[in-house]
Protein backbone atom coordinates (compact mmCIF):
# COMPACT_ATOMS: atom_id res chain seq x y z
CA UNK A 1 0.00 0.00 0.00
CA UNK A 2 0.63 3.60 -0.77
CA UNK A 3 1.98 5.62 1.80
CA UNK A 4 -0.98 8.15 0.76
CA UNK A 5 -3.70 5.34 1.04
CA UNK A 6 -2.62 4.60 4.43
CA UNK A 7 -2.60 8.57 5.25
CA UNK A 8 -6.39 8.54 4.53
CA UNK A 9 -7.13 5.07 6.40
CA UNK A 10 -5.78 6.10 9.06
CA UNK A 11 -7.53 9.94 8.77
CA UNK A 12 -11.00 8.08 8.17
CA UNK A 13 -10.04 5.77 11.54
CA UNK A 14 -9.36 9.26 13.33
CA UNK A 15 -12.31 10.47 11.92
CA UNK A 16 -14.18 7.72 12.85
CA UNK A 17 -12.62 7.83 16.63
CA UNK A 18 -13.46 11.45 17.05
CA UNK A 19 -16.78 11.16 15.80
CA UNK A 20 -17.17 8.33 18.63
CA UNK A 21 -15.70 10.35 21.19
CA UNK A 22 -18.24 13.30 20.37
CA UNK A 23 -21.15 11.20 20.03
CA UNK A 24 -20.16 9.92 23.81
CA UNK A 25 -19.70 13.57 24.95
CA UNK A 26 -22.72 14.81 23.62
CA UNK A 27 -24.48 11.39 25.25
CA UNK A 28 -22.51 12.67 28.59
CA UNK A 29 -23.18 16.09 28.38
CA UNK A 30 -27.01 14.94 27.96
CA UNK A 31 -26.87 12.71 30.84
CA UNK A 32 -25.41 15.51 33.01
CA UNK A 33 -27.97 18.69 31.42
CA UNK A 34 -30.97 15.32 32.57
CA UNK A 35 -29.43 14.84 35.93
CA UNK A 36 -29.25 19.29 36.14
CA UNK A 37 -32.61 18.78 35.60
CA UNK A 38 -33.70 16.31 37.59
CA UNK A 39 -31.24 17.93 40.84
CA UNK A 40 -33.24 21.39 40.74
CA UNK A 41 -36.22 19.56 40.81
CA UNK A 42 -35.11 16.94 43.55
CA UNK A 43 -33.79 20.88 45.50
CA UNK A 44 -37.15 22.34 45.12
CA UNK A 45 -38.84 19.28 46.90
CA UNK A 46 -35.88 19.80 49.64
CA UNK A 47 -36.41 23.21 49.37
CA UNK A 48 -40.59 22.82 49.90
CA UNK A 49 -40.17 20.37 52.72
CA UNK A 50 -37.77 22.36 54.24
CA UNK A 51 -40.65 25.34 54.63
CA UNK A 52 -43.40 23.17 55.16
CA UNK A 53 -41.19 22.05 58.54
CA UNK A 54 -40.27 25.50 59.27
CA UNK A 55 -44.45 26.38 58.97
CA UNK A 56 -45.09 24.04 60.84
CA UNK A 57 -42.58 24.95 63.76
CA UNK A 58 -43.69 29.03 63.08
CA UNK A 59 -47.35 27.75 64.06
CA UNK A 60 -46.24 25.39 66.97
CA UNK A 61 -44.33 28.87 68.26
CA UNK A 62 -47.42 30.36 67.33
CA UNK A 63 -50.22 29.08 69.39
CA UNK A 64 -47.99 27.97 72.25
CA UNK A 65 -47.68 32.42 71.99
CA UNK A 66 -51.23 32.39 71.66
CA UNK A 67 -51.52 29.95 74.95
CA UNK A 68 -49.56 31.79 77.11
CA UNK A 69 -50.91 35.31 76.72
CA UNK A 70 -54.40 34.32 76.89
CA UNK A 71 -53.07 32.73 80.40
CA UNK A 72 -51.37 36.10 81.50
CA UNK A 73 -54.84 37.43 80.28
CA UNK A 74 -56.78 35.74 82.54
CA UNK A 75 -54.45 36.07 85.44
CA UNK A 76 -54.44 40.02 84.64
CA UNK A 77 -58.54 39.79 84.73
CA UNK A 78 -58.03 37.90 87.83
CA UNK A 79 -55.88 39.76 89.96
CA UNK A 80 -57.55 43.11 88.75
CA UNK A 81 -61.01 41.75 89.86
CA UNK A 82 -59.24 40.49 93.47
CA UNK A 83 -57.50 44.05 93.42
CA UNK A 84 -61.35 45.66 93.19
CA UNK A 85 -62.77 43.18 95.26
CA UNK A 86 -59.97 44.49 98.45
CA UNK A 87 -60.45 48.00 97.49
CA UNK A 88 -64.61 47.75 97.96
CA UNK A 89 -63.72 45.61 101.00
CA UNK A 90 -61.01 47.61 102.38
CA UNK A 91 -61.56 51.26 100.88
CA UNK A 92 -63.24 52.52 104.32
CA UNK A 93 -59.81 51.15 106.27
CA UNK A 94 -58.75 54.65 107.46
CA UNK A 95 -62.07 56.28 107.62
CA UNK A 96 -62.85 53.48 110.15
CA UNK A 97 -60.16 54.32 111.95
CA UNK A 98 -61.04 57.48 112.68
CA UNK A 99 -64.57 56.85 112.86
CA UNK A 100 -63.06 54.30 115.97
CA UNK A 101 -62.48 57.33 117.89
CA UNK A 102 -65.89 59.21 117.99
CA UNK A 103 -67.05 55.89 119.38
CA UNK A 104 -65.04 55.61 122.00
CA UNK A 105 -65.94 58.49 123.19
CA UNK A 106 -69.61 58.28 123.09
CA UNK A 107 -69.42 54.69 124.81
CA UNK A 108 -66.91 57.05 127.45
CA UNK A 109 -69.97 59.54 127.78
CA UNK A 110 -72.72 56.69 127.93
CA UNK A 111 -70.86 55.29 130.63
CA UNK A 112 -70.43 58.25 132.69
CA UNK A 113 -72.65 57.93 135.73
CA UNK A 114 -75.95 59.92 136.09
CA UNK A 115 -76.51 61.12 139.37
CA UNK A 116 -78.35 64.47 138.24
CA UNK A 117 -82.17 64.31 138.84
CA UNK A 118 -82.85 66.84 136.00
CA UNK A 119 -84.30 65.89 133.03
CA UNK A 120 -82.24 67.84 130.97
CA UNK A 121 -79.35 65.55 132.00
CA UNK A 122 -81.06 62.54 131.50
CA UNK A 123 -82.42 63.52 128.03
CA UNK A 124 -78.75 64.41 127.25
CA UNK A 125 -77.77 61.01 128.20
CA UNK A 126 -80.37 59.33 126.58
CA UNK A 127 -79.23 61.42 123.41
CA UNK A 128 -75.74 60.38 123.66
CA UNK A 129 -76.93 56.19 123.97
CA UNK A 130 -78.99 56.43 121.14
CA UNK A 131 -76.34 58.24 119.02
CA UNK A 132 -73.99 55.82 119.96
CA UNK A 133 -76.23 53.01 119.50
CA UNK A 134 -76.85 54.22 115.80
CA UNK A 135 -73.51 54.86 115.31
CA UNK A 136 -72.68 51.52 115.77
CA UNK A 137 -75.59 49.77 113.59
CA UNK A 138 -74.60 51.88 111.13
CA UNK A 139 -70.86 51.03 111.01
CA UNK A 140 -71.99 47.44 111.06
CA UNK A 141 -73.61 48.04 108.07
CA UNK A 142 -70.43 48.77 106.19
CA UNK A 143 -68.43 45.41 107.81
CA UNK A 144 -66.96 46.70 111.02
CA UNK A 145 -67.61 44.80 114.15
CA UNK A 146 -66.15 44.92 117.18
CA UNK A 147 -64.09 42.29 119.06
CA UNK A 148 -63.00 41.76 122.53
CA UNK A 149 -65.77 40.53 125.38
CA UNK A 150 -64.97 39.97 128.63
CA UNK A 151 -65.29 36.12 129.51
CA UNK A 152 -63.66 35.36 125.63
CA UNK A 153 -60.63 33.23 125.19
CA UNK A 154 -57.33 35.71 124.20
CA UNK A 155 -56.30 35.48 121.24
CA UNK A 156 -53.19 37.24 119.99
CA UNK A 157 -54.32 38.00 116.36
CA UNK A 158 -57.29 39.68 118.05
CA UNK A 159 -56.36 40.93 121.35
CA UNK A 160 -53.79 42.79 122.64
CA UNK A 161 -52.50 41.85 126.31
CA UNK A 162 -51.57 45.06 128.58
CA UNK A 163 -51.23 42.63 131.37
CA UNK A 164 -51.72 38.89 133.01
CA UNK A 165 -53.28 38.71 136.85
CA UNK A 166 -54.64 35.64 138.88
CA UNK A 167 -58.61 36.52 138.80
CA UNK A 168 -60.72 34.30 140.42
CA UNK A 169 -63.48 32.56 138.42
CA UNK A 170 -61.32 33.01 134.82
CA UNK A 171 -59.36 30.06 133.19
CA UNK A 172 -55.75 30.98 132.12
CA UNK A 173 -55.54 32.77 128.95
CA UNK A 174 -59.43 34.13 129.54
CA UNK A 175 -59.73 37.53 129.01
CA UNK A 176 -61.26 39.25 132.52
CA UNK A 177 -61.21 42.81 131.38
CA UNK A 178 -61.32 44.64 128.46
CA UNK A 179 -59.44 48.27 128.43
CA UNK A 180 -60.42 49.57 124.86
CA UNK A 181 -62.94 47.41 122.04
CA UNK A 182 -61.21 46.53 119.25
CA UNK A 183 -62.76 46.50 115.79
CA UNK A 184 -62.41 43.98 112.67
CA UNK A 185 -63.76 45.30 109.14
CA UNK A 186 -64.69 42.56 107.24
CA UNK A 187 -63.05 39.81 108.54
CA UNK A 188 -59.52 42.49 108.98
CA UNK A 189 -58.25 43.83 112.04
CA UNK A 190 -58.11 47.37 111.98
CA UNK A 191 -57.43 48.11 115.95
CA UNK A 192 -56.55 44.98 118.26
CA UNK A 193 -58.65 45.49 121.45
CA UNK A 194 -56.37 46.28 124.35
CA UNK A 195 -57.30 43.42 127.15
CA UNK A 196 -56.36 41.92 130.62
CA UNK A 197 -56.05 38.36 130.48
CA UNK A 198 -56.12 35.57 133.48
CA UNK A 199 -52.88 33.87 134.11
Amino acid sequence: MSEQQTTTEEQVLNKEELNEQVTENNQEQEIETANAEVDPLTEALAKIQDLESQLEEAAKKEQDILLRTRAEIDNIRRRTEADVEKAHKFGLEKFAKEILNVIDNLERAAATPNTSEDESVKALFDGVELTLKDLISTVAKFGIEPVGVVGETFNPDLHQAISMQPTEGFTTNQITTVLQKGYLLNGRVIRPAMVMIAA
